[in-house]
């Protein structure tokens, strides 16, 4: 059974269709892609699926129960974390607490237990510490820089605080909207690496949107792809190189071939 499973999802505002009748799953374990040109719908896609957006119809299934009218933090605890097309880092708040904030999806001290600082949440506070400390080092980040403003970090370093941040919520599955935008050819090779190691080492399965069609064909075993609102192709990524109706969808942006190359 798939561990994420759309079907028939649509969406609108206002009487304009954003997403139509799309269909389409992820496996537990696997790392796939989510591509299309711009205003193809991708974003509004995430949305749904991690509950900020609403759809009118469909089926959204996650691990087997129904999320499709769960509440965001909701979705989160059901094991689906995010990352956003522009960092999100809370300002004013260390690199260690930004992903700290990760983990209290999974707090259970209570308001009560925090006023009083009773035993039971003082393990919780040392717990989170410590699963967030876990995931700074495991996306590469210096101890030396974790009681800094998270926002003053090399750009690169704030990608990674978002993802780390994104693992403390201890997910089944890794939402990542573009994650390469913004890096340096060095630092796109040091996220596959990275993506590689979250499926590997973590279980966590990835489905990310990103507009570097190479870096998607490097890693993705699974690659579906979004036009206005409608899913047009799914395959590997030599059948959606080889797809007709996905190189008339990037013509007219930029050279199809250049787009879809390895």
């Amino acid at each position: 059974m798939a561990l994420l499973d759309l079907k028939g999802v649509s969406l609108g505002f206002a009487g304009n269709r954003v997403l139509q009748d799309v269909s389409f799953a992820v496996d537990a374990g696997a790392i796939a892609s989510l591509i299309g040109p711009n205003g193809a719908g991708k974003t509004s896609l995430f949305n749904s699926i991690t509950g900020f957006y609403k759809p009118q119809r469909g089926s959204i299934v996650f691990d087997g129960v129904e999320t499709r009218r769960m509440k965001p933090h909701q979705v989160t605890r059901a094991g689906i974390a995010r990352t956003f097309q522009n960092v999100r880092l809370f300002r004013e708040m260390s690199v260690l607490e930004n992903v700290m904030s990760g983990q209290h999806c999974r707090s259970r001290a209570g308001a009560i237990g925090a006023v009083l600082h009773l035993p039971a949440q003082q393990r919780e506070e040392a717990h989170i510490h410590d699963v967030a400390a876990g995931c700074l080092r495991f996306v590469g980040i210096d101890p030396a820089e974790w009681e800094r403003d998270a926002t003053t970090l090399a750009y690169g370093h704030q990608r990674r605080v978002e993802i780390a941040r994104a693992l403390a919520t201890e997910p089944k599955l890794l939402l990542l909207d573009e994650p390469a935008a913004g890096l340096t050819k060095g630092e796109k090779a040091e996220l596959v690496t990275l993506i590689a190691r979250i499926r590997d080492e973590r279980g966590v399965a990835v489905l990310l949107i990103e507009h570097d069609t190479g870096l998607v064909m490097s890693i993705s075993e699974r690659v579906s792809v979004l036009d206005h609102g409608v899913m047009i192709a799914e395959g590997t990524p030599r059948e959606i190189q080889a797809n007709p109706r996905v190189i008339e969808a990037y013509l007219g942006s930029e050279d199809a071939e250049a787009a879809l190359a390895l």
